[in-house]
């Protein structure tokens, strides 16, 4: 699976975080679910074809654990943002996003709507 380094770069003392890329319908199904531990510089990145508020949505049933969820769309500019609790059925974004990058809780503030993100390949 592909590794992507995100930087935000409307916050450079943000953390780097390395997201594992995820495209596949298993994988986005699976996401995090069952994780016990987030490692704090990793995350998981999913990725829609298109910029859409429903594809872009997304489940914590059987999350054990919270997450830090950023909507970004095609143009690298995050669009919501949300503290996401584990076992809450569905969060969705205000506006249509093609990524969806969760992380850890703490990460929650070095994000806000209207920054741009980079995204390079590790």
């Amino acid at each position: 699976m592909r590794t992507i380094k995100i930087s935000n770069t409307a916050q450079p003392h943000s953390t780097a975080i390395l997201a594992k890329y995820c495209q596949s319908f298993f994988c986005q199904l699976h996401g995090l679910m069952f994780t016990r531990y987030l490692p704090d510089d990793q995350g998981l990145l999913l990725v829609q074809k298109d910029d859409s508020r429903m594809n872009a949505s997304i489940h914590m049933m059987f999350m054990w654990i919270d997450l830090a969820v950023i909507w970004i769309n095609s143009d690298y500019i995050v669009v919501d943002l949300v503290l996401a609790h584990r076992w809450k059925f569905v969060y969705m974004p205000k506006k249509p996003a093609k990524y969806v990058l969760e992380i850890g809780v703490g990460h929650l503030g070095e994000y806000a709507v209207g920054d741009r993100v980079h995204f390079d390949e590790v």
